[in-house]
């Protein structure tokens, strides 16, 4: 199982950005999809989760500015990022997280510059 992280770059301070997650491979026992990020410096943190029932959970830092989606279909997570800020720099990674274990991404950089 693997999980590819794509849609991370360069922003200036208000834009947007997309990311998206995909998963290769066959996962049971699944309990949320969620995304975190790591600032430079700083601790991961948990930003998005998004629930078998399609309930969504955000921190209160990201919360009116980001949206988590999903396609069941396609084994894809998405996170939209509105109104970014240069607080919101860092490394994004997308989680499944299983009854069994957690199955990380490998980081997407995003960078929101003043």
């Amino acid at each position: 199982v693997q999980l590819q992280a794509s849609g991370g770059g360069l922003v200036q301070a208000g834009g947007y950005l997309r990311l998206s997650c995909a998963t290769s491979g066959s996962i049971n026992g699944i309990r949320a999809r969620r995304w975190y990020r790591q600032a430079p410096g700083k601790e991961r943190e948990w930003v998005a989760s998004i629930v078998g029932g399609g309930t969504t959970n955000y921190a209160d830092s990201v919360k009116g500015r980001f949206t988590i989606s999903r396609d069941i279909a396609k084994k894809m997570v998405f996170l939209q990022m509105n109104d970014l800020e240069p607080e919101d720099t860092a490394v994004y990674y997308c989680n499944v997280n299983t009854v069994y274990k957690d199955y990380w991404g490998q980081g997407t950089l995003v960078t929101v510059s003043s």
